[in-house]
């Protein structure tokens, strides 16, 4: 069972919202990075990005993020005498000293945001780290809260909320699964 609970239309307007509040929060961007979660996460660090651009014509650095070994839950996700397939930063970007807002697709037990913070670390420093979710769903098993939301969606644990991409999926919606 399948229901869509953020529509295309819905999907750009909450770009937009995220990104309106990205610009108020931060007087100036001099100091800001971005960086995205590979795989959606990343996709939607670059349209946001791209919108930061279309409002106030600044551009700020950015990369895509590889948690792959970053994660505590690696062995029990990979079949045995399976390796996986790490791809690393989009590009190295210095953090020591910077505002990193870190972005992803769903917020749920928080481990994957742990693990993007670990890794960070391997590219310094940062000054200050805030944290942009597309989707929170609940069922935090870390003290992880993030400082931009675009949807609130109260789920089971049964349940799963799917962000979809372009890139990836071939268009822009979030839906909500259940069995």
């Amino acid at each position: 069972m399948e229901k869509i609970i953020i529509d295309e239309n819905q999907f750009h307007r909450t770009i937009s919202r995220i990104s309106h509040e990205i610009i108020e929060k931060h007087p100036s961007l001099d100091n800001v990075v971005i960086v995205g979660i590979k795989r959606r996460g990343a996709e939607i660090a670059t349209l946001i990005k791209h919108k930061i651009i279309d409002l106030i014509n600044v551009e700020i650095p950015s990369m895509e993020l590889d948690i792959t070994f970053y994660r505590d839950d690696l062995q029990r996700t990979e079949p045995e005498n399976s390796m996986p397939v790490y791809s690393g930063a989009s590009q190295y970007l210095n953090v020591k000293d910077k505002d990193v807002i870190l972005i992803d697709d769903v917020l749920f037990t928080g481990r994957t945001i742990r693990a993007a913070m670990d890794a960070l670390t391997d590219f310094g420093r940062a000054a200050k780290i805030e944290l942009v979710i597309f989707v929170d769903r609940g069922h935090r098993e870390l003290p992880i809260r993030a400082d931009y939301v675009g949807k609130n969606v109260p789920t089971s644990r049964e349940e799963k909320v799917q962000v979809r991409t372009q890139k990836y999926d071939g268009c822009y919606e979030v839906a909500l699964l259940s069995k």
